[in-house]
């Protein structure tokens, strides 16, 4: 696939976008152990805001064709985007559990509304470079994730009582986006007389659709309760386990930003690979670590492999859907819902039962289920179908 790219002005508004609500995703996950330390509750009911995270998304994807076929893909973006800065806010001056529980649906949908129309929109300006595009937008995006992360650790480190006030960081980018990158000039939408997308899928992209769930599962599942294993582990401060999650968050951007220029003469399927077998042995070597700065160098290794995942295989699924790609990212939300929904709770309860350091243990199979899928439904998007998606 070819190794440079064109960042245009729609490049970066789109990326910034996502910059908004991995905020929010970098400062949210290591920021769990803090919220349930405010609100006195057990992993597994702190792990429910993750549930209702994955639920979101769900109903995010299913309504996906919809909400583009009514609104239009660039129009989508902002709604979600709007949609991400209530719940943000919510969850930001809300305390009761259940409260907060609400405020991270509304945060999920947003967020995964943000993310679907993201994927659809590089797919659509870009073509045969999409895999590139959608890559890099991650990597920049992946500046809010480390911006998060780190924001969240040094709040909780110097000044406990006001760790949540400073998720409220990502507005005023999102009104700026809103208000000053926003394309004023696109026509109104009007919608097609087909409707939204639809219909029945292939076999190889239900597959897919599974090996998706696979990667975003260990993905969130290391996202949200790494630092509690780094503490667990390394008898590091919760503050200082916080803070060391900024590792994995420098592994996914500098993967996401260079990984497609580094493997771009490998096809698609083997760069996936790749970063797959990169997270397993970043996760076996975290897993085995009692050491902090071990830890922080197998997170890296682990940031390195989970970078291009998700780029990876939403092009697969796109690959797939006869050239239904809003239908297919939908389908993806509707995967990643289960994904952020059932990993970091599952994960929780085994923690509460057997240790955060056994439980862990799920990842690894996570992982080699992922790669099963990619052997058995090997992607069709070589350049010529790539430029066929270009809708």
């Amino acid at each position: 696939m070819p190794a440079k790219l064109d960042r245009d002005r729609f490049f970066w508004t789109i990326a910034l976008q996502t910059v908004a609500v991995n905020f929010f995703l970098g400062g949210f996950g290591p920021a769990l152990p803090l919220l349930r330390a405010d609100q006195g509750t057990s992993l597994t009911i702190a792990g429910l805001h993750g549930t209702a995270m994955g639920v979101a998304a769900i109903a995010a994807g299913l309504s996906n064709p919809w909400l583009t076929h009514r609104f239009g893909r660039a129009n989508v973006g902002w709604i979600g985007l709007w949609i991400f800065s209530f719940g943000l806010i919510a969850i930001s001056v809300l305390q009761p559990v259940q409260f907060t529980i609400l405020a991270a649906f509304f945060t999920g949908f947003g967020t995964s509304t943000v993310i679907n129309s993201f994927v659809t929109s590089l797919n659509s300006h870009y073509g045969a470079r999409a895999p590139l595009a959608v890559a890099q937008a991650n990597g920049i995006a992946s500046i809010g994730y480390v911006l998060g992360t780190l924001t969240i650790g040094t709040i909780a480190q110097s000044a406990p009582d006001f760790w949540r006030i400073s998720l409220l960081a990502a507005l005023p980018l999102a009104f700026y986006l809103y208000f000053f990158r926003r394309d004023k000039t696109i026509e109104a939408h009007v919608p097609t007389e087909d409707g939204p997308q639809g219909g029945k899928l292939s076999k190889t992209f239900w597959i897919t659709w599974f090996g998706f769930i696979a990667t975003i599962s260990s993905e969130f599942a290391i996202a949200f309760w790494a630092a509690a294993l780094v503490r667990d582990r390394t008898d590091a401060t919760a503050a200082i386990s916080t803070i060391a999650i900024f590792a994995l968050g420098t592994g996914m951007g500098l993967g996401r930003f260079f990984g497609g220029m580094v493997l771009h003469r490998l096809s698609l399927d083997r760069q996936l690979l790749l970063i797959l077998v990169a997270q397993l042995v970043g996760f076996m070597g975290l897993w085995l670590s009692h050491n902090l700065a071990i830890s922080l160098a197998m997170l890296f290794l682990i940031g390195l492999g989970i970078s291009m995942q998700f780029a990876l295989t939403s092009l697969r699924l796109i690959s797939h859907s006869d050239g239904r790609p809003d239908l297919a990212i939908g389908k993806s939300s509707f995967a990643a819902g289960i994904a952020i929904g059932a990993a970091p709770f599952l994960l929780g309860v085994l923690g509460d039962l057997y240790g955060i350091s056994r439980a862990y243990m799920m990842v690894p199979v996570l992982i080699m289920l992922a790669m099963t899928a990619v052997l058995v439904a090997p992607a069709k998007m070589d350049q010529e179908v790539l430029d066929d998606l270009q809708i």
